[in-house]
């Protein structure tokens, strides 16, 4: 592709990664979790967005089991960002003043002052510390995107925008489910054959096989990862917004400003690099350190390819291109030398100016390029590198003191108060985590901590799903499209599992007990226990047919596992045979749902069928028992508290101020 159109592709990447497709996640967790807070009145935790599907047992160990991997991945991602910020601001200030190391013991300082001031912030709550230094962080960022605006090619950047704006808006939904399934593939072949030509210099005009797992796979996992962070802290702030409302907060206004953002910075950025690349910078390997000893050794002696001056055994393009013209010059080593001593550092010759105005970006560190960029424009470059420090410290700061808040809220379960000494230890918890994971490791253990957070959005990823669920049933029940006081199944699916409240497992010990029985022994007699409940709500004939055809999927289904030791790949045949036996479940449970008027959707059916065929087949038999059909009244899915403020307050609006 030409330059051009590939420098509109990165752009249009970066806008998707960081996007509505990224915003979504916090705009579903926020809203459910402010529904339930605001209007219901419970806990603003993460486990109150399961409340509209499994009502009371949030209270119960599920509840706490979601709560648990929200602490620890909210820990784990503000730990891992003040990390890597830290080495951030370290680069920048040595870059500001070479006296300042580069190393564990400045970092561990920039730790700790991030960690003084977000304490201080995190004890004052959300109305005077927290809320202040964001809204600073905000001004900031803004002083900081319109001086790059106004200082750079301006015109330029502007036609950048809109036609970023258009470009992304054009791709969005290709791009939204773009999964890189041939790249995944591997390399292709028979090019020739097709009468088609590989480029010179290229091996094969396939992309990365693994750049959607090291990008698009990356970005997703750590947007979900932070949405108990973010979801809760949005949730707890939105109070008195009507839906409307808090979805074009969370949605338009920050993805407008974040492409804002993007787009003027990467602009910026991407105009740089090819100007530097017309400029003959580029990333050399000349070993800096071998030019001066020959200074040294040999003032007076010419500049010459054979005297192993590369970091490596042969000199790349760069080098050689910048060593040919030294010696079409007729440069000596001394002269060489003395041009590298116009630079802060030798190493710098070859890849920015002596003025800085052009770096070749893609040769320095990541956490070189802001400054290198703030450097370009001319006498303001060190005004706008310490403006920039202070800003990105300011920025860690409202992360901290706002995760802090956030784990407090968590750990206290739920409390809008949380105690200020609890407060204190959740700060002071993230620096030392940060810090040990510095002096540990540095940069791996700091990347090994992400990782781990990334791995929690699998989970998370999940559990999205069926937050997407408990929201729509809670916009139908603020609708009244649903009766929250209707007809329900005599038991809930997660009964079996002791997941009542805790003040309410022991005396409920035994009749969950039996119901636990009931679903291990429903593990091999789910398909006697489905056929007699589609003899009742179906038809009495209907008893055998269901019956062998259930026990034969069931059955095949472990028979082919067992195959699967003697005949490669019985195992794809016995998850087809799974699936006929939960799809027969699924329908089975449709009719029974129809039978009972209970409200419902059949993929809800199918996918309970699936993962908990016992606790599925238990709830219909339980539920089309003559003797529970007659006298016997079914237990309440929902909390009476639930429908009350449900039906006393103004849909679809949240009133109480902050």
């Amino acid at each position: 592709l030409p330059d051009n159109k590939l420098a509109q592709e990165a752009i249009n990447i970066t806008l998707y990664h960081w996007g509505l497709h990224g915003w979504v996640v916090y705009t579903i967790v926020g809203l459910i979790l402010g529904l339930m807070a605001h209007r219901v009145g419970l806990p603003l935790t993460m486990k109150s967005c399961f409340y509209p599907l499994i009502g009371d047992k949030i209270f119960g160990w599920p509840g706490d089991l979601v709560d648990i991997l929200s602490v620890i991945a909210t820990l784990f991602g503000v730990c891992t960002s003040l990390g890597l910020g830290t080495m951030q601001i370290n680069e920048g200030l040595h870059l500001m003043n070479s006296d300042i190391p580069v190393g564990t013991d400045s970092q561990l300082i920039i730790i700790w002052s991030i960690t003084v001031v977000a304490t201080g912030s995190v004890l004052t709550g959300v109305k005077y510390g927290i809320r202040r230094i964001s809204e600073g962080c905000f001004c900031l960022g803004l002083a900081l995107m319109l001086c790059v605006l106004f200082l750079d090619n301006t015109v330029y950047l502007l036609n950048l925008y809109v036609q970023s704006m258009g470009y992304y808006f054009q791709w969005i939904i290709q791009l939204g489910f773009h999964s890189d399934a041939f790249e995944q593939l591997g390399p292709s072949a028979g090019a020739e054959d097709r009468g088609r030509f590989v480029p010179d210099g290229f091996l094969t005009t396939d992309g990365p096989s693994g750049w959607m797992n090291g990008w698009t796979i990356f970005y997703w996992g750590w947007w979900i990862a932070w949405c108990p962070f973010v979801g809760m802290f949005i949730a707890k702030i939105s109070v008195g917004r009507t839906i409307k409302e808090f979805i074009a907060g969370t949605m338009a206004a920050p993805v407008i400003y974040v492409f804002m953002w993007m787009i003027i910075f990467g602009g910026a950025g991407l105009r740089m690099e090819r100007e530097a690349a017309q400029n003959d910078l580029c990333c050399h390997n000349i070993d800096m350190s071998r030019v001066v000893n020959l200074a040294i050794a040999s003032p007076d002696g010419l500049i010459s390819v054979d005297d192993g001056l590369c970091a490596t055994k042969d000199c790349n393009v760069c080098a050689n291109n910048l060593l040919a013209k030294t010696i079409e010059d007729g440069m000596t080593y001394q002269e060489l030398k003395m041009e590298t001593e116009m630079f802060s550092k030798p190493e710098w010759w070859g890849k920015t100016t002596v003025s800085r105005n052009l770096t070749r970006l893609s040769c320095r560190k990541t956490e070189e390029m802001w400054f290198d960029m703030m450097m370009s424009y001319g006498d303001l470059g060190n005004f706008l590198c310490g403006f920039s420090l202070i800003s990105l410290i300011l920025y860690f700061v409202t992360s901290s003191d706002s995760g802090s808040l956030v784990i407090d809220c968590l750990a206290s379960n739920g409390h809008p108060e949380p105690p200020r000494l609890q407060r204190v230890i959740w700060a002071l918890i993230e620096g030392l985590t940060a810090s040990a994971l510095l002096v540990a490791g540095g940069r791996q253990a700091l990347t090994a901590l992400q990782a781990m957070s990334i791995a929690t959005g699998l989970i998370y990823t999940i559990l999205m799903c069926v937050a997407c669920l408990a929201l729509w049933r809670a916009l139908q029940v603020e609708g009244g499209d649903l009766d929250p006081h209707g007809p329900t199944f005599h038991i809930d699916i997660l009964d079996p599992f002791f997941t009542d409240p805790f003040d309410e497992v022991v005396s409920k010990f035994l009749s969950t007990s039996k119901l636990f029985l009931l679903f291990i022994a429903n593990l091999f007699l789910a398909p006697l226990t489905v056929a007699k409940t589609s003899s009742r709500v179906i038809s009495p004939s209907t008893f055998w047919p269901v019956l062998i055809s259930l026990s034969f999927f069931l059955l095949m289904f472990i028979f082919l596992h067992i195959l699967q030791i003697v005949v490669d790949g019985a195992w794809a045949l016995a998850w087809v045979s799974f699936i006929a036996f939960g799809s027969g479940v699924s329908i089975v449970r449709s009719r029974t749902r129809n039978h009972l008027n209970i409200s419902g959707h059949p993929l809800e059916d199918f996918c309970l069928s699936l993962l908990l065929y016992p606790s599925v087949a238990m709830q219909m038999e339980l539920s089309t028992r003559p003797d529970t059909m007659q006298g016997e009244e079914k237990m309440e899915k929902v909390n009476s508290a639930y429908a009350c403020s449900m039906e006393s307050l103004p849909a679809m609006e949240i009133r109480t101020e902050i």
